[in-house]
């Protein structure tokens, strides 16, 4: 499917863009053909049908009796410079949650219909004001809740991921016109795509597809936060470390042990990056029902984690049960980075705590190695090896599509490589080309047949 560029809706769409609750100013944005003549049979100023694209107008927004709902400001954008790319204007009103549902009620009744979640800028993207991943861009621009995840937003709605498939897909095209031009000339027997160079750029696309799709751990975890499990014996140390990290009471500490019986959850930002730390109930055969429950909830928070820190006792944990813990934790959570942390190593004088497995060695209480357990989230957490502007992706639909492209450009490499028919390998490339356009959404069977007839002359 291909979406060409201003494909104008026929209906007019409101809805209120400001939350919900009271505040000094909420907006109302309608968009469509009917904007202008809607929003003039409900006001009393100016006349905004005659008004210039891009100026701002008071007025009165009347209700059908002609009886005043508000005072308002009016701002115009003309088709095609605005946000849908449609006539377009932006009520400014007071924040009145009362006010809002009145003037949208009177919209309604002149002919608005309610506007559907997104379908602003889904309007923006069907009439050709950015691609798909740049609409879905918007989506993480509004979420974004730390400084790696909103530069990650605003670096794909400026077109950051678009730029570089399109630059991608513009290669893959020039070949893959070249061997439908083949196809054309099947019986004299023409190669206008040498297979050597058509290798070279398989393998150059499909390097930077892979570093692509590698980068989707880091933009994941920048999107959605990293998952923590905090973990270990009752007594380990696990609220102190928490609480030490987070530099604040956040856990209840205690001697005693089965202190924490519930998942216990907060924010670490490093960086710019989060990290949703839980400390969770410490792990141990028990009678109590109500610890159980902790346990289970334990187990099922390591299941979840990209990381999992394993908190144990340096004074009473030999190296040889903690390596027993993390060789199954490997076993078990073959997704999550284990970090094993000896605790309490303040208090083994001068004894140092040896083994032959990677082991951190902080005291939580003391606050010692704290930053060393910073550094090893951040390294877990897949952040070396990338700049600021090197382009992350994190959506998931971005990365099944790339790992899908790769999948069918592997293929064409093997069928040049066996010396199958060019119908075979452009039947491969065609389908790569697709999973490509199908994440900016320019998904066009025609493209091909563009690229052929505007840099040859077949003669046909």
């Amino acid at each position: 499917m291909y979406f060409c560029p201003m494909m104008l809706q026929q209906d007019t769409i409101a809805a209120i863009a400001t939350p919900q609750g009271a505040g000094a100013i909420g907006i109302i944005r309608i968009s469509g053909p009917a904007a202008f003549d809607i929003v003039q049979a409900a006001w009393k100023g100016r006349n905004l049908k005659e008004a210039a694209s891009h100026t701002l107008h008071l007025g009165t927004l009347l209700n059908a009796d002609g009886e005043p709902l508000d005072e308002a400001v009016a701002s115009l954008f003309r088709a095609p410079r605005s946000y849908t790319m449609e006539d377009t204007i932006e009520l400014s009103c007071h924040g009145s949650s009362y006010i809002l549902q009145k003037v949208m009620e009177r919209l309604l009744q002149l002919g608005a219909r309610t506007a559907e979640p997104g379908e602003f800028t889904q309007r923006a993207f069907l009439n050709g004001r950015f691609d798909l991943s740049q609409a879905e861009a918007v989506a993480d621009l509004i979420a974004s809740s730390s400084q790696k995840s909103h530069r990650i937003a605003l670096q794909q709605m400026r077109g950051g991921v678009s730029n570089d498939i399109k630059a991608l897909r513009e290669e893959l095209v020039h070949f893959a016109s070249l061997i439908e031009l083949e196809l054309d000339f099947g019986e004299e027997d023409v190669e206008f795509a040498g297979r050597e160079d058509l290798l070279r750029l398989i393998a150059k696309i499909d390097t930077h597809i892979r570093k692509l799709i590698r980068s989707f751990k880091l933009g994941n975890a920048i999107k959605n936060g990293v998952p923590v499990a905090i973990v270990g014996k009752p007594n380990a140390g696990k609220s102190t470390l928490l609480n030490a990290l987070l530099n604040e009471e956040k856990a209840i500490v205690s001697d005693i042990a089965g202190t924490t019986r519930d998942v216990v959850e907060d924010i670490l930002n490093i960086d710019g990056l989060q990290f949703r730390l839980m400390d969770t109930a410490g792990l141990r055969e028990t009678s109590d029902t109500i610890e159980a429950i902790g346990v289970q909830r334990t187990y099922e928070r390591m299941r979840g984690s990209s990381i999992i820190l394993y908190v144990f006792d340096a004074g009473t944990d030999t190296p040889a049960e903690v390596r027993s813990v993390y060789e199954n934790y490997r076993k078990e959570y073959p997704l999550a980075e284990i970090i094993c942390v000896a605790n309490k190593t303040d208090l083994l004088a001068d004894r140092e705590y040896t083994a032959d497995f990677p082991v951190l060695r902080i005291s939580a209480r003391e606050k010692q190695g704290i930053e060393a357990i910073r550094e090893a989230l951040r390294t877990a957490a897949g952040t070396e090896g990338y700049g600021e502007s090197d382009v992350i992706i994190s959506n998931l639909r971005h990365v099944q599509a790339l790992d899908r492209s790769a999948d069918f450009l592997d293929r064409a490499r093997t069928a040049i490589e066996s010396g199958l028919s060019g119908d075979l390998v452009a039947m491969d490339i065609r389908t790569a080309l697709r999973y490509l356009g199908e994440i900016t959404g320019h998904v066009d069977v025609e493209e091909l047949l563009g690229n052929i007839f505007s840099k040859f002359c077949i003669g046909k």
